[in-house]
């Protein structure tokens, strides 16, 4: 089960950097606000590597907001694409939300496993 979820959390980690870095018009769109599409997916990606590396969690989030900053700052070369702080601050501060959402995801699951054994 853990190796298809780090499949999954590296295929949305790909996916995201094509829709940050590549053409404009290959993007997808949503009803969402750009900063609710940065918002949502970065979330996923957080959530996804949350829960794909358990035991280092808190690393492997510092490593995604220093990875997230180098994806904005990779924007400067792209054609068509453009580098700003608002949006490191929503693609790094929901990606964060994402790692602790992981976090209490696993703590209920914890607490479900415990009491269910508890009952057996």
């Amino acid at each position: 089960m853990s190796i298809l979820v780090r499949a999954f959390a590296w295929l949305l980690a790909a996916a995201v950097t094509f829709a940050t870095l590549g053409p404009p018009s290959l993007r997808p769109h949503s009803d969402l606000s750009q900063d609710g599409e940065h918002a949502l997916a970065f979330l996923l990606v957080g959530l996804a590597f949350g829960l794909a590396y358990r035991q280092r969690r808190l690393s492997v989030a510092a490593v995604a907001v220093v990875l997230i900053g180098l994806l904005e700052l990779m924007q400067l070369w792209a054609p068509g694409r453009h580098a700003r702080l608002e949006d490191f601050l929503v693609d790094a501060g929901t990606a964060c939300i994402g790692f602790a959402l992981a976090a209490v995801i696993d703590w209920v699951m914890t607490r479900f496993r415990a009491g269910s054994a508890l009952t057996s």
